[in-house]
């Protein structure tokens, strides 16, 4: 692993919401890592059929490998200092796009989706296992769009179903953030990004660790259909996230 974020980084994740930083982790961890992934995907036979892409949810609960990863004290001091608070780990997740898929990640922003409540700041380390340039479906950001907060939860498959809640958005510019393997990007929960299909005849392989604020209080009322990852057994509302299945960072 390599250093941590600089204060120019910082600066611009929180102008934009969102930075990359390359060389986060090192190739050979990136292949290494990413041979793990596909093992986990293929070890599991009742994935849901989404062409947009593959997600294999909770890994580092599942396999040491990539436990590694989610838990690396690195990628928790970067989000840790571009956050500017305390945090915990909220989920990970690993999402592949497969060869050809032909289904891009619509525009959309990530904290409607979750049960937070009086969350100061999410932010996602979105980490490259393999090289990810525009064809293979790379991340597309809109910058300063993570100041929009208080939209309703937007569908990842309609390419048009941010735009009708937020339309100034169309006219705002884009950023696509190619990646070479082992390079990171991260994301505010807040800043609306896309991902392109994968044209190419090699899977598109990403890490996704996701950090929440420390003091983030359970709300079960935003818990979203079909994702029972975020659910939280028998703690009501208003509650903090447990620290065994939630862990602060150090």
């Amino acid at each position: 692993m390599t250093n941590s974020v600089t204060e120019d980084q910082i600066a611009a994740y929180r102008r934009d919401g969102f930075v990359r930083i390359p060389n986060i982790i090192d190739k050979d961890d990136a292949s290494r890592y990413a041979k793990a992934a596909l093992a986990a995907r293929d070890r599991i036979s009742d994935l849901p059929a989404d062409p947009t892409f593959t997600r294999v949810a909770q890994v580092w609960q599942q396999d040491d490998t990539l436990r590694e990863l989610t838990l690396s004290p690195v990628l928790a001091a970067a989000a840790t200092a571009l956050a500017g608070i305390p945090l915990r780990l909220y989920h990970d997740h690993l999402l592949i796009k497969e060869p050809h898929n032909g289904a891009a990640t619509e525009f959309h922003q990530d904290q409607p989706y979750w049960p937070h409540l009086g969350s100061r700041h999410s932010l996602s380390a979105w980490v490259a296992l393999v090289d990810v340039p525009a064809a293979r479906g790379c991340m597309t950001f809109i910058p300063g769009s993570h100041r929009l907060d208080g939209l309703r939860r937007q569908d990842v498959h309609d390419a048009d179903n941010l735009m009708r809640v937020a339309p100034q958005l169309l006219w705002e510019p884009r950023v696509t953030v190619p990646l070479r393997a082992g390079d990171c990007t991260f994301h505010h929960a807040f800043t609306a990004h896309s991902a392109a299909p994968n044209r190419t005849d090699d899977p598109r392989i990403a890490h996704v660790v996701v950090y929440m604020d420390a003091d983030t209080r359970y709300d079960p009322r935003k818990r979203p259909a079909g994702q029972p990852l975020t659910e939280v057994g028998g703690v009501p509302e208003g509650i903090p996230f447990p620290d065994d299945d939630f862990p602060r960072l150090p």
